[in-house]
């Protein structure tokens, strides 16, 4: 049986689902379902069981791991970057983990845990053997922190244990994030609310809406995990991204005119969005300042080296899919 933690979340869901197209079933969930509209993730999933994720841990630390336990997909964490409760996410993110990994080494079970390129702070170079790192909040540091513990613990397990680095995430399963949701989420309920989009103005040496981030499709993030499951001679901090990095404004564009295209309309150029005013620019709120990345784009040549040859979902096209489907639930719930 495989664990899935953070199963109802959006990577998590979204990993499990992937695990069913795969032909694995037998999985425990582990979440915390306190917040009950991510139950909307769990609709068309097969999993064995569920446990709440204090539950789990309390289990795990008094007994170490159930019987018959073949790995573990730590997708588990708080993710909110805004959070200022440090010792709530060193706790949920960093002890929780710590004690998840060292239940899976004495298991000999494989551990492939979500890490952040949040770890990269705002400049890079993106590398994951550990140059450059300055997190800029709690989450990020959590993640560093970890990373840095699993540098060490690995080198002598002799047990499969990969950190995933995950750059900016979009696709569907996100609902429930809020404000931490992607950038095409926003953007489509904005669009959907008053026919126009907004993106931060320029900053850190950008014009407006020319920030970059490399953006990968959830299924692709799903694809990556499966690989590992799949190659346990392979061990390492690994960045998932797309290795291309793409600009605020080509997200924006895409989603006006997936937008569009759903309301039988023609697509339009950029400078067309901005002259019609359906593409604005504000101020980046205070709370941001000095903890933006402007830019991100990972290196992929060690997943690569690796075996790794998927092809990235384009973000044209994964935006494009993504976007039509979130619009059209979102005329269909309108009043």
């Amino acid at each position: 049986m495989l664990v899935v933690t953070g199963g109802a979340g959006f990577i998590g869901s979204n990993l499990i689902y992937a695990l069913n197209n795969s032909g694995r079933t037998r999985i425990l969930l582990v979440d915390d379902l306190t917040d009950t509209s991510k139950i909307r993730n769990l609709a068309n999933l097969e999993i064995a069981d569920y446990l709440d994720k204090d539950e789990f841990l309390e289990m795990v630390k008094k007994s170490g791991l159930p019987q018959g336990i073949t790995g573990i997909f730590h997708q588990g964490a708080c993710s909110d970057t805004m959070v200022s409760d440090g010792r709530y996410v060193m706790a949920v993110n960093y002890e929780y983990s710590k004690a998840l990994c060292h239940a899976s080494v004495d298991a000999g079970v494989p551990f492939i845990y979500a890490s952040s390129a949040s770890v990269y702070g705002r400049d890079g170079p993106f590398l994951e053997s550990g140059e450059g790192e300055s997190p800029l909040n709690a989450y990020a540091y959590s993640k560093y922190l970890f990373d840095r513990y699993i540098r060490a613990l690995d080198a002598g397990s002799g047990r499969q244990i990969v950190g995933l680095r995950y750059f900016n995430v979009y696709g569907p399963g996100e609902n429930h994030k809020g404000r931490m949701a992607s950038v095409a989420w926003h953007l489509a309920a904005q669009y959907h609310a008053n026919q126009t989009v907004r993106l931060f103005e320029g900053s850190g040496g950008y014009e407006h809406g020319e920030q970059r981030r490399d953006f990968i499709h959830v299924a692709d993030v799903a694809r990556v995990n499966l690989f590992f499951l799949e190659h346990p001679e392979h061990s390492g901090i690994f960045n998932v991204g797309t290795g291309v990095s793409q600009s605020f404004n080509d997200v924006a564009l895409a989603t006006i005119n997936a937008c569009r295209e759903v309301d039988g309309e023609s697509a339009v150029s950029l400078e067309d969005a901005k002259q019609q005013g359906v593409l604005t620019y504000f101020s980046m709120p205070q709370a941001l300042a000095g903890k933006y990345q402007s830019f991100t784009q990972a290196p992929i040549s060690a997943l690569r080296s690796i075996g790794y040859d998927h092809p990235y979902i384009d973000v044209d096209e994964g935006v494009r899919g993504y976007v039509q489907e979130r619009y059209q639930e979102l005329k269909q719930n309108s009043p």
